[in-house]
């Protein structure tokens, strides 16, 4: 196992922990060891799993520098959210202990879960905007589906950071725990869940789940098309820019 990414079973529950503090940025290599040890959990008898991470927040998104996106934009992302896809087409319930910030890429990877558990002091954050890029990891279809179009629609326009109370709110978190608690929240909800019958769990996901896994490959593809398209403008620059400088960026729509 990669030293980026740790695993244990609990009983029935698979625990996969991302090592990548303190902000958990994923890389391609992150997404497929986490996708390949998600899916050998699940074949060797794992009913439900936890994803979580160490360090302050739960993942600020992709790692540009590490993939090369701006390099190759289409190919990079492809090979990303083709990993992401796997991720959301996992048959048993997954659930993302969401501690700190779940940002850009980072959100995509919490919603590819069944189910969030966050805190007060957790923070959703639909960053796209800022950067001057359209939003990715199948949250066109994903973040709808959790908190509705009009809340989606919210989020990814302004960009605002959602905290944990105002998640929990709108369902974008499932449980609202002490800070400090949304790991252990996570496993003992995962336990519960891995008493039940697990063939008829597997049969509720696959039904429940049916109609996103349907829409994912034709929205995957519309995104990596804008992504890669708003990253040759120049707002896609100074979004970047004001990121790394901590700044507020000033749009020109070039």
């Amino acid at each position: 196992m990669s030293e980026e990414l740790s695993v244990r079973v609990d009983g029935h529950v698979g625990v996969l922990e991302i090592h990548r503090p303190p902000n958990n940025h994923f890389s391609l290599d992150v997404l497929t060891g986490l996708a390949d040890a998600s899916e050998k959990l699940v074949a060797e008898g794992c009913r439900a799993l936890v994803w979580c991470s160490e360090g302050k927040n739960f993942c600020a998104g992709m790692d540009f520098a590490a993939d090369g996106v701006g390099r190759s934009p289409v190919h990079t992302l492809s090979a990303l959210y083709g990993q992401g896809l796997r991720l959301y087409s996992l048959p048993v319930p997954v659930i993302a202990a969401v501690q700190g910030a779940a940002v850009g890429g980072g959100l995509g990877l919490a919603c590819a879960a069944d189910f969030r558990v966050a805190s007060p002091a957790t923070r959703f954050h639909a960053n796209f905007g800022l950067l001057g890029l359209h939003q990715g990891f199948g949250l066109s279809v994903s973040l709808p589906r959790i908190v509705g179009g009009q809340k989606a629609a919210e989020m990814l326009y302004t960009a605002r950071r959602v905290p944990g109370d105002d998640a929990h709110a709108i369902g974008l978190a499932d449980h609202l725990v002490e800070d400090g608690r949304v790991r252990e929240d996570a496993l003992e909800w995962a336990r519960q869940i891995a008493a039940r019958a697990p063939l008829a769990v597997r049969s509720m996901k696959a039904t429940m789940r049916a109609d996103l896994l349907a829409a994912l490959p034709a929205a995957l593809e519309r995104e990596i098309v804008e992504q890669t398209r708003l990253m040759a403008t120049e707002d896609h620059g100074t979004g970047v820019a004001a990121s790394l400088e901590r700044s507020t960026p000033v749009f020109t729509g070039r």
